[in-house]
């Protein structure tokens, strides 16, 4: 049985349906059918179901409010994280956690490596990477994939955004020296479900291939659905926000070629797919 945190969520609800797919036995869960941060709760639905693995995609994501509410953030992001795998530890159980790019520095030109420094630039990376050291030291039989840029069919993201504004606007605003790798939760969806049938644990990097810049999301986003809004390029430094965002967010894909899991399809497709199943 595997147990899906966060599955009203974009990620969360694409891992429940490929594994349904694919007939394996899915619990499905949110905040109010499992409390995470209830150390109780959590070993008590251990006690009642047989869980052989967890896919762990809950998560606080509100990077901004996050600066305003550390305690509620670290509470879901740490402990509740922690809670999960002491519970997976105990019992023998795989524990596949997502994690961020945020846990790095932002700085450089380089992806990132999975075992490269660590230097969260805000709360919500600083607790991601709690998450992961809890994950790593509480259970054995661990996956951590760290992503970015996740966009999909639920919830809010940046293309939908970009799209509703496209309704609106002639021109957008949208920062020009933020490089990183979109992803769609699909398809990361489908590698996680592939990797918590192996036992090849260890530290991961997963996105879309190739790497781009928000405003070159933007215009790609306006192109494909034949949008004609303007997109002006700004510095990070005209767009104020709350929480300090990193300026490289490329991420090493080796780990995975090394597991032989094989990468995720080019970012363009991948947006393109995205859309037209809009």
């Amino acid at each position: 049985m595997i147990l899906v945190t966060g599955a009203n969520g974009q990620l969360g609800g694409d891992v429940c349906s490929i594994l349904k797919s694919q007939n394996k036995d899915c619990i499905p869960t949110d905040a109010d059918t499992l409390d995470i941060t209830d150390e109780k709760s959590v070993k008590a639905f251990f006690e009642t179901h047989c869980i052989d693995a967890v896919i762990h995609c809950a998560a606080y994501t509100a990077v901004d409010k996050a600066e305003d509410e550390r305690e509620k953030c670290f509470l879901i992001n740490e402990a509740g994280t922690q809670n999960l795998a002491l519970c997976a530890g105990a019992n023998g159980a795989k524990m596949l956690y997502v994690s961020t790019d945020y846990v790095f520095n932002g700085e450089g030109q380089t992806p990132f490596d999975v075992n490269d420094p660590k230097g969260p630039l805000n709360v919500y990376g600083e607790s991601k990477l709690r998450g992961e050291k809890a994950v790593l030291e509480s259970c054995k039989r661990a996956f951590v994939v760290r992503t970015s840029w996740v966009f999909g069919e639920k919830n809010t993201n940046f293309i939908a955004t970009m799209l509703r504004l496209s309704e609106t606007h002639d021109e957008v605003n949208v920062v020009c020296d933020q490089i990183g790798s979109p992803t769609y939760s699909k398809h990361l969806a489908r590698l996680l479900c592939k990797m918590i049938s192996t036992e090849r644990f260890g530290i991961y990097h997963a996105t879309n291939e190739g790497f781009c810049s928000w405003a070159e999301l933007a215009r790609e986003v306006f192109s494909v659905a034949g949008k004609t809004t303007k997109v002006n390029s700004v510095l990070s430094s005209e767009y104020k926000t709350k929480a300090k965002r990193p300026l490289n967010s490329r991420l090493s894909k080796i780990s995975l070629d090394k597991s032989g899991f094989g990468r995720l399809p080019e970012w363009k497709a991948a947006v393109k797919e995205y859309i037209l199943n809009m």
